[in-house]
């Protein structure tokens, strides 16, 4: 089986598209897989560092605001396919996966176009540009919320699978992570936070002034913050500036590698709502304060968040709401109320669908058999 796999730009699509290729890889063991992404996204750390080719090809998203970047955008999509088209050529792909993004458009296009079975995965409560333009053009759409299918019109091809997990993610005991993380015995209550893989300016200033105000005054507590790519030497100036690195409680990182290891470790997560954080905090049964980026693309985060808010799984506060003081009440709500904390992490683990794996291997080799392409034998 040969799979190109396609989604970069932010974390948020490439773990998926990661996590899909591991379940191809655990059912096909000799299956040749390659990825698509562009130059300059995090698919190159990422990417590489699993032992997968990553090829290029030049695209960029459609700037909200009127900008001269535009009209380069209106040339790439344009030429893009083109380019799409020669590196499936010589790749030779049986199937071309997609999760979402402007990344995958030219690449799925280019899929159909050449009678390729193609096959989006959407993990957003609200369908991106790239899905949405895509729905007409690709064989199969499988989805991480059941919402989602009431905002798309190709109903015929939605799929409701859930979002897949990397390699991980619920292993770990809370206990084991800890004794990993060389956690003194002394901590009862460990907070773990960031912004995602580039970090956030607003929540890198929410977790510092909690270290501060909160996690400084609780001998009990350790406080775990990743300022991410861009984030960090603000997060650290800020950090230094409270006199914060004396205390070993409070850890400020630049990115955090085994995300799976840190969050089995933490009583409360405090992150942006990016679908994949959702999926991996619902696997882990792990309590959330929710801040939304209101930066993306038709504040498709809030809509995730909102769904999960709305079930009691966890606590949405909006960045434009967002105040130090109203965040340090928060936790220490949740801090001093363990009944409270538990509610929420039984609720937010409804949201993990353990079938999902399966689910998406049967789709991908259902969609392969309808076109007529050899199965290898299911596992």
């Amino acid at each position: 089986m040969r799979v190109l796999m396609t989604g970069g730009g932010t974390g948020g699509h490439v773990y998926p598209a990661l996590a899909i290729a591991e379940i191809i890889k655990r059912n096909v063991p000799d299956a040749e897989i390659a990825f698509v992404g562009t130059e300059k996204g995090i698919e190159n750390r990422l990417v590489p560092a699993e032992g997968y080719c990553l090829h290029h090809i030049k695209i960029q998203g459609i700037r909200r605001s009127l900008s001269p970047a535009n009209l380069k955008t209106a040339y790439l999509v344009l030429t893009s396919p083109k380019r799409a088209r020669e590196i499936i050529r010589d790749f030779k792909p049986d199937l071309v996966i997609g999760t979402g993004g402007y990344v995958c458009w030219p690449l799925l296009r280019a899929a159909s176009s050449m009678g390729i079975p193609s096959m989006v995965h959407e993990s957003n409560a609200l369908p991106g540009v790239a899905v949405r333009q895509l729905q007409g053009k690709v064989d199969v759409i499988l989805t991480n919320f059941a919402e989602t299918a009431q905002l798309l019109k190709a109903k015929d091809k939605i799929v409701h699978v859930g979002n897949p997990l990397r390699n991980g993610c619920g292993v770990l005991s809370r206990e084991e992570a800890r004794r990993k993380l060389k956690i003194p015995e002394s901590i009862r209550f460990v907070v773990l936070s960031f912004g995602g893989s580039l970090g956030a300016q607003k929540l890198n200033e929410a977790a510092v002034g909690l270290m501060r105000s909160f996690g400084a005054e609780h001998d009990d507590v350790m406080h775990i913050h990743a300022g991410g790519a861009r984030g960090y030497e603000n997060a650290r100036s800020l950090f230094s500036a409270y006199g914060l690195e004396r205390n070993e409680r409070l850890i400020l990182k630049d990115y955090i590698y085994d995300m799976p290891l840190y969050m089995a470790a933490a009583d409360l997560v405090i992150c942006r709502a990016g679908a994949m954080t959702l999926t991996e905090l619902a696997g882990m049964k792990k309590p959330a304060v929710l801040i939304p980026s209101p930066n993306v693309t038709d504040n498709h985060q809030y809509r995730n968040a909102k769904v999960l808010a709305d079930a009691g799984a966890a606590r949405l506060m909006e960045e434009s709401e967002y105040t130090e003081e109203a965040l340090c009440e928060l936790v220490k709500e949740l801090y001093g109320d363990e009944t409270k904390r538990k509610c929420m992490s039984d609720r937010i683990a409804a949201f993990a669908d353990a079938d999902v794996e399966r689910k998406i291997y049967e789709e991908i080799c259902a969609l392969l058999r309808r076109k007529k392409v050899i199965v290898p034998r299911e596992r």
